[in-house]
């Protein structure tokens, strides 16, 4: 598995967000954002890749970041 696809566990995941677990168990027990997990038994994990598509659609650009005056 390389490490676009290697499944982290909850606090693996947080730290990676820089968040607490428990924001994180909060998330996906509330559906508060639709970050996708994959259900291992009673257990949950999360892909790097996931990870990394959810704070791109979060990331927040200022008008002009570009390069263009607007």
């Amino acid at each position: 598995m390389d490490g676009e696809t290697a499944l982290l566990t909850r606090d693996q995941a947080a730290k990676y967000l820089g968040i607490k677990p428990g924001t994180l168990a909060c998330w996906v027990s509330t559906r508060r954002y639709a970050l996708p997990f994959v259900r291992v038994g009673s257990r949950v994990r999360y892909r790097r890749s996931d990870l990394d598509a959810f704070l791109a659609a979060r990331t927040v650009r200022p008008e002009g970041a570009d390069g263009e005056d607007k």
